[in-house]
């Protein structure tokens, strides 16, 4: 209270008068009972608010903050995160780190600017042979810690399509899984013809729900649900796979990232922060489907849209959206399949019931059926591209080639520049004459 009292009477002053700022920005609530507004309180008490991402800064400032920051237009910046390069490439992927060593020379790993030297090399023939070679590599170790982990038999030629991230509504893991359930539905109603010229799919969804999140815990049920329909079905063989991976962790990443081709970053935009697995992915050849959200924005500014898969509404169009979405056309696709997990398609129908609920009319608030079209849109354009190996593996390389950014090397120098002010100290280095002292005090004895 105390706290609060002092800043508001720097906001009295500032804005005499004006009560409406007063209430707007005082860092009790004041409720029956009184609570603590903790977001108002940690930007009064911190010396700068970082936004994570420039997507999310802007927000931050006209969103969340638009008084704070016309009070202290200097406390809210941008630095966005990162991700380092020593575990996410050098560490987790040494086939394509052997390869930035042959064209970069050593050294590569500390200054990941260096990595836009691989643009050049994007359409050499020799060089995409290099690149298929490492990525199928980690595309059949990915297969074999599967089938140990999760005892199914993956097909190395299909795209391997990743969502793995905490599971949450905003992440969207059920657009991706509605548009699972579009895919077989198609595969099932073609002809034994029309099913040889399709791109085999490998999907794996993987994550964590919060103890208590019950929708996140009902999700993962449904990606489980329909794996075992779809991995059962003679109709589909090696055309579709579905896989959950429960326990999501770091040591995992480490094989799922490097053998992964597409990754999804789809969250309604406006609603990440940041991310930091789109980095990781992108850094080692795998292509992103998203939205223009987080650092995905960043992501396409520095790799160029064309090298993406990006669909959606854009974050400025999301609030409209929303205020709407009682009244604006759903696509009949998207609720045929609410209807098919509603029945019991895929087995426990009545647990089902609160997922179909969340996502049709007004109960929509993350907006899938608005992005439901342009997502497929996105997902058949995946397909088209991957059917031409030298395309794909040309956006690969530029992938990687425009992900220098994204080392959390940049993301501390900033933060050493820009907030903490903090400046370079050269580590002193031993004596070279001088014998070690032996450990413990053992030189009195």
């Amino acid at each position: 209270f105390e706290i609060n009292h002092r800043f508001l009477l720097a906001v009295e002053a500032r804005w005499p008068g004006d009560t409406s700022k007063l209430q707007a920005m005082s860092i009790i609530e004041e409720s029956n009972p009184k609570m603590v507004k903790m977001a108002h309180l940690a930007v009064v008490g911190s010396h700068v608010v970082n936004g994570v991402a420039e997507i999310h800064t802007r927000l931050v400032k006209s969103r969340l903050f638009p008084e704070f920051d016309r009070m202290f237009p200097e406390k809210i910046v941008n630095v966005t995160n990162g991700v380092t390069p020593r575990r996410w490439i050098l560490q987790a992927n040494p086939a394509m780190s052997g390869i930035f060593t042959s064209v970069l020379g050593p050294g590569w790993v500390n200054d990941l600017r260096r990595l836009k030297t691989l643009r050049p090399f994007a359409n050499d023939p020799s060089f995409q042979q290099q690149w298929i070679a490492a990525k199928r590599h980690n595309k059949e170790r990915l297969a074999l810690w599967v089938k140990e982990h999760m005892g199914v038999d993956l097909m190395v030629d299909a795209i391997f399509d990743m969502q793995v991230k905490r599971i949450h509504e905003y992440k969207r893991q059920l657009l991706n899984v509605f548009a699972i359930i579009h895919r077989y539905n198609a595969l099932k109603a073609m002809s034994d013809h029309e099913r040889s010229q399709q791109i085999p799919r490998v999907c794996i969804v993987g994550g964590k729900a919060a103890p208590g999140y019950d929708m996140a815990k009902r999700i993962i049920k449904l990606v489980s649900a329909v794996g075992e329909v779809v991995n059962e079905d003679p109709d589909i063989g090696d055309l579709l796979k579905v896989v959950f991976l429960p326990d999501y962790n770091v040591s995992s990443a480490e094989v799922i990232v490097p053998g992964s081709e597409l990754s999804q970053h789809i969250s309604t935009a406006g609603t990440e922060a940041s991310g930091t697995s789109n980095m990781k992915f992108a850094m080692n050849g795998c292509l992103i489907i998203g939205t223009m959200d987080g650092a995905n924005v960043e992501i396409a500014e520095e790799i160029g849209e064309d090298n993406m898969f990006i669909f959606g509404a854009r974050a400025d169009r999301v609030p409209g959206l929303r205020r709407e979405r009682e009244h604006f056309n759903v696509p009949e696709g998207f609720y045929k399949i609410v209807d098919q997990i509603r029945s019991g398609a895929f087995g426990w129908a009545d647990f089902f019931h609160p997922v179909c609920d969340a996502v049709c009319g007004g109960a929509d608030y993350y907006l899938l059926a608005n992005d439901f079209e342009s997502y497929l849109d996105a997902q058949r354009r995946v397909d088209e591209a991957y059917a031409d190996q030298r395309r794909w593996n040309k956006m690969s390389i530029l992938s990687v080639a425009g992900s220098g950014k994204f080392s959390s090397d940049r993301t501390i120098r900033e933060y050493a520049e820009d907030i903490w002010d903090v400046q370079p100290c050269r580590r002193p280095m031993p004596r070279s004459n001088a014998p070690p002292k032996p450990f413990g005090g053992a030189e009195k004895m």
